[in-house]
């Protein structure tokens, strides 16, 4: 009796993990499509408005050869016309959206 009920509480558990770090893709999505999305489109290769200020698709060599620190930064201080975010959000925050804009195709 209680291996069935150690089995169900463990695929419980793992549906409840998965459930948050879909609700965290989810926020980070709507994240990126508030602050990012404007500039640098919805698949990371940039917006009309982007390409008047000349920025960056994420797709491109350049980009792709930056290390997750590097983007990291960029986002929390800003470059050229890319206002910071250091004081809009937080460092996880951060981290998901270069996460997020990694997995964009």
């Amino acid at each position: 009796m209680k291996q069935p009920l150690v089995r169900l509480a463990v695929i419980a558990a793992l549906m409840a993990l998965g459930a948050i770090g879909a609700c965290a893709q989810d926020d980070t999505a709507a994240l990126y499509k508030s602050k990012c999305q404007i500039c640098h489109g919805p698949d990371g290769k940039g917006s009309a408005v982007g390409a008047k200020l000349g920025v960056k698709d994420f797709h491109s060599p350049e980009v792709a050869k930056m290390s997750d620190q590097e983007l990291f930064e960029i986002t929390k201080k800003g470059r050229d016309k890319m206002p910071g975010y250091d004081k809009k959000l937080t460092d996880d925050q951060i981290k998901a959206l270069v996460k997020y804009i990694r997995s964009l195709k």
